[in-house]
């Protein structure tokens, strides 16, 4: 096992503690390593939140040799593009966060801009995409997540996206981990849901039942002019934090889970397709859903293909319904 500061490879993406069989490849039960099954047994044993907030602090650490040999290490492991960056030295950024939440440069990523486009929120790959039904979400092949317990638990919150169509991002350590808008929208409310923080790899998906909807998640809810829209930023082992543009650090926080009611902001939190919504240090998901009869997703786009933010991830195909207004 290669040399990695801060005690292991796993402080920085968990599929490293362990090797692992690449993020997306399609193996059985049957074929799984020893390795693979010690990781799933880990992540029930560890403490998760305690080893993610001492990760976040060693991210947010300024001092010069902790982060530079961390950063330094980071880009050489995952072969991370710099000159896609605004700012392309990557020992210039004052902490590891920083550099990893890194900008990128003008015209670096093309918005699909044409009114009909609903734009991929992220870069990364699309863990799993599709229709809602009967009120479950895929989550990998024989497993399925409920549509209302990813949302926070409220029917009412859940029922404009009932038939609806979803997409699951997932994020490698190596993406830029921004999350952009998908389209044009005013947000509504905001909902963070603690929960446990398993990594949110395939290997994990296949065996952790409910994964998305048991992991702390900060749930955005947003009106479009075709209807409601939701992001759904899910956290995960390591995650340092979820930001949002206009909360800033939302996890880690509270025990409970926490509504925001946006509906009366003055001004309206109007945020225009393409721009940034959040974001992720140290990385992890993003899922879209989209209410019914609204969108239609890319079939050119399949579980494990790399997307960019910004290209095309399906089309708008009808005026969809209008949000339903929470109290």
């Amino acid at each position: 096992m290669r040399f990695c500061p801060f005690l292991s490879l796993n402080l920085c993406h968990p599929c490293a503690l362990i090797k692992l069989s690449p993020p997306f490849q399609d193996e059985t039960d049957s074929t799984r390593t020893m390795s693979d099954r010690l990781f799933i047994v880990f992540q029930h044993l560890v403490p998760q939140h305690a080893l993610s907030r001492v990760i976040g602090w060693l991210a947010d650490c300024q001092w010069g040799f902790v982060k530079n040999t961390f950063i330094d290490w980071f880009v050489k492991r995952y072969r991370v593009d710099m000159e896609e960056a605004r700012c392309s030295d990557a020992l210039q950024y004052a902490c590891f966060n920083d550099f990893f939440t890194r900008e990128l440069k003008e015209g670096a990523r093309v918005i699909d801009d044409a009114k009909e486009a609903i734009a991929c929120p992220a870069d990364g790959a699309i863990s799993q995409s599709g229709t809602i039904e009967q009120g479950t979400l895929l989550q990998a092949k024989g497993r399925h997540f409920s549509l209302v317990d990813l949302l926070g638990g409220d029917a009412q919150r859940a029922e404009p996206f009932q038939d609806g169509v979803f997409a699951t991002v997932y994020l490698s350590p190596s993406d830029y981990h921004r999350v952009h808008m998908p389209l044009s929208g005013t947000l509504t409310k905001m909902i963070h849901v603690p929960g446990k923080l398993f990594s949110v790899n395939q290997l994990t998906s296949e065996h952790v039942p409910d994964l998305f909807a048991r992991n702390e998640r900060v749930v955005c809810l947003f009106d479009t002019d075709t209807g409601p829209m939701a992001l759904v930023l899910v956290g995960a082992m390591i995650v340092a934090s979820v930001d949002t543009v206009w909360a800033g650090q939302v996890c880690p926080g509270r025990t409970d889970c926490a509504e925001v009611s946006y509906l009366d902001h003055l001004p309206p939190i109007q945020i225009a397709k393409g721009a940034e919504m959040g974001r992720f240090k140290l990385g992890s998901t993003v899922i879209a859903v989209f209410g019914p009869g609204v969108a239609k997703l890319e079939e050119c786009l399949g579980a494990g293909d790399p997307v960019r933010m910004g290209q095309r991830l399906g089309t708008l195909v009808g005026a969809g319904q209008p949000a339903i207004e929470l109290e």
